[in-house]
């Protein structure tokens, strides 16, 4: 035992023997369970007490290194039956978007390293498949997780193997249509497996009551379930008794229980049941892995369970920077520049002042995408609607195309979910919709699948569409006036956290020319063309080789003249920009200078061919090698090689 906390210790770095002595006092139950194995060995009877510890350590360690909080203290109950009822990892729990997978982490191996949570080198905030085999599925985005188990039910009935995949899906995942093609399939080939709904909205079912809790543990009964079994044997073969009996079964359920739904999708629903009775969990559980085909646990939870500051505000407390656990208040880090997601609040705050045809909308993002202000003052211009981003973007379509000016507020990552109709409902139509891409490049701690890598990617290829990459807070409102007012479908993107700190001037008529790029300095030799916010970090390289310093602006439409200026009188040119080097913007550069016949030394700089794993900003723009002494160094080496070789050319020439 005791060696095994040591080499953990050793693994993730940080815990030392009197640390781990404190944690052994202050969680007694706890700190004996390494994993799912030893946390069998307990009696149900202490299971309460564990909770109660799991639920505190959860809150002091996310205190000290921010994380997910309140969707991870409401899932401490239901963590602690799944692991105790099911034989986890050989039956494997696919965890729907993952940040609520904390309690979780730490009962399968994880404990210990908890300090390391989203920083470089130490735990993924997500489930991440390399990290442990207790993590089934990869996960960040939403409404995957029944898609994936039903593969994993098909494998093992392919492969011979006998287990019970378990999708713990929330309430606003539901909101997806994926989640329901998933269970649509699910219900058609009836393998066995077991779904959870995890409602800690009270968006579906009514209060958790006696009565609900009886039917649970009814439905979810051998008896029961031998019972409905044998009646469809019998009554199958009078088919008119057996209609009215299979009609009375659904009226008298969907009266009390809200399952005929799941029910139509060939699932046998159970619940609600209270997501915190672990007695309750553990039956009702128990039953369930006795039962054969698709089964549907309906469960109540509450967000921020146990703490009340994030009880009463589960939504400021979902996602946390580190906080005083007493009075609930985030540490200061002294007063912030303002943030590109809060330039934008401001704008579509004054732009809707005086466009009454501008309506928002967003897939389940209003806080993230900065949005509050605007619900607040025009809620009947606002729409949410849900984790479903494919109908976000054919909604805006739709609204575009009977008049209305839509503005789709969205993450970059999650509006690759949404590209089939980006093309096809938006762009072939030609309709004005703008789209505020927030998070583009880089994220940090939340990791690969939070990282808008891709967006000038996989826009650029668009006809019509219009592309933006502010280098700073004024340039990305004035861009915002001029994707309003172009007539036609238009994106700016722009990167999670603050720029250079430049004052907006909140002025809904200063725009900038579409398609034209900004000279900000003029020199010889070399040419840096930036797209996007790095264009700081590139004004002391150009000063240093005296090289001309463009502000690109437009990914699409290029400055095909200032190219061709730049082209002509510069011997190097060198490329910029926080997204994939493949097919980005600095591709569309060197397409359209071959295309126009010059072949000089063309460097692209960009986030390189892999993914790029949780870390602090500054950690990742210096591991994709975007800093500044990075950057430096690399225009360097290009040019040195390049005049090496264009020496050794000429002597061979002579």
């Amino acid at each position: 035992y005791w060696s095994f906390a040591f080499l953990h210790a050793r693994r993730f770095r940080f815990p030392t023997y009197k640390k781990y002595m404190t944690i052994s006092a202050a969680y007694p139950l706890l700190s004996g369970i390494d994993y799912p194995d030893d946390l069998r060995q307990l009696p149900a009877g202490v299971l309460p007490q564990l909770a109660d510890e799991l639920r505190a350590f959860i809150l002091d360690s996310v205190s000290r290194t921010g994380g997910h909080l309140s969707a991870n203290l409401g899932t401490v109950e239901l963590t602690i039956a799944l692991h105790y009822v099911f034989d986890t990892p050989h039956d494997p729990l696919v965890w729907d978007v993952g940040h609520q997978t904390y309690p979780h982490k730490i009962l399968t191996g994880r404990r210990q390293a908890m300090d390391s949570l989203r920083l470089r080198g130490g735990l993924a905030g997500f489930p991440k498949r390399s990290e442990s085999p207790y993590d089934a599925f990869g996960v960040g985005h939403s409404s995957t997780s029944i898609s994936a188990a039903l593969g994993m039910a098909l494998a093992g009935q392919s492969l011979g193997r006998k287990s019970k995949p378990v999708a713990i899906i929330g309430d606003g995942a539901m909101t997806a249509g994926m989640a329901y093609e998933a269970l649509s399939h699910a219900g058609h080939l009836a393998p066995d497996m077991l779904v959870i709904l995890n409602d800690n909205e009270m968006s579906i079912s009514p209060n958790v009551g006696g009565l609900s809790s009886y039917l649970a543990r009814l439905l979810s009964s051998r008896l029961y379930s031998s019972m409905r079994e044998g009646s469809k044997k019998v009554l199958s073969n009078v088919p008119p008794v057996w209609e009215l009996a299979r009609r009375a079964e659904e009226h008298v359920k969907g009266m009390v229980i809200p399952g005929t739904l799941f029910e139509e999708f060939g699932f046998n629903y159970i619940g609600p049941i209270d997501g915190h009775d672990l007695e309750m969990l553990l039956d009702t559980l128990t039953n369930i892995r006795s039962l054969n085909g698709p089964q549907f646990l309906h469960v109540v939870t509450r967000k921020g369970k146990g703490y009340a500051p994030a009880e009463k505000n589960p939504c400021g407390y979902h996602g946390v920077t580190p906080f005083d656990t007493d009075s609930g208040k985030m540490h200061s880090k002294g007063k912030a520049a303002k943030t590109f997601t809060q330039v934008f609040s401001d704008w579509l705050c004054d732009m809707a002042a005086e466009e009454p045809k501008l309506v928002a909308l967003t897939p389940a993002m209003r806080e993230g995408s900065g949005m509050v202000a605007f619900s607040e003052h025009y809620p009947e211009r606002f729409f949410d609607v849900g984790i479903a981003e494919q109908h976000c973007v054919t909604l805006a379509a739709g609204m575009a195309a009977d008049g209305l000016r839509p503005v789709v507020a969205i993450y970059s990552t999650f509006l690759q979910r949404a590209y089939d109709q980006l093309i096809h409902d938006v762009a072939v139509q030609q309709l004005p919709v703008l789209f505020a891409i927030d998070r583009a490049g880089l994220v940090g701690p939340d990791g690969p699948t939070h990282a808008g890598s891709f967006d000038l990617s996989f826009l650029r290829c668009i006809p019509g569409l219009v592309i933006m990459a502010p280098s700073d807070e004024d340039e990305c409102y004035q861009m915002l006036n001029s994707g309003f007012y172009s007539g036609q479908a238009s994106a700016v993107r722009y990167p999670r956290g603050s720029g250079p700190g430049k004052k907006v001037i909140r002025d809904n008529q200063r725009t900038v020319p579409i398609g034209e790029a900004t000279t900000c300095r003029h020199g010889q030799g070399l040419a840096i063309l930036v797209f996007g916010t790095l264009l700081e970090d590139c004004q002391e390289i150009a000063e240093k080789h005296n090289a001309t310093l463009v502000n690109m602006r437009f990914i699409k439409p290029l400055d095909r003249n200032c190219l061709l200026a730049i082209a002509s009188s510069h011997e190097f040119i060198v490329t910029v920009e926080e997204n994939s080097i493949a097919g980005g913007a600095g591709s569309a550069v060197n397409e359209l200078l071959h295309a126009e016949g010059y072949s000089l030394p063309l460097l692209n700089l960009g986030l390189p061919d892999h993914f790029s794993e949780h870390g602090s900003r500054s950690e990742l723009l210096q591991e994709c090698r975007l800093d500044s002494l990075s950057l430096s160094e690399d225009i360097e080496n290009f040019i040195t090689r390049h005049t090496c070789l264009k020496s050794s050319l000429d002597v061979k020439s002579q």
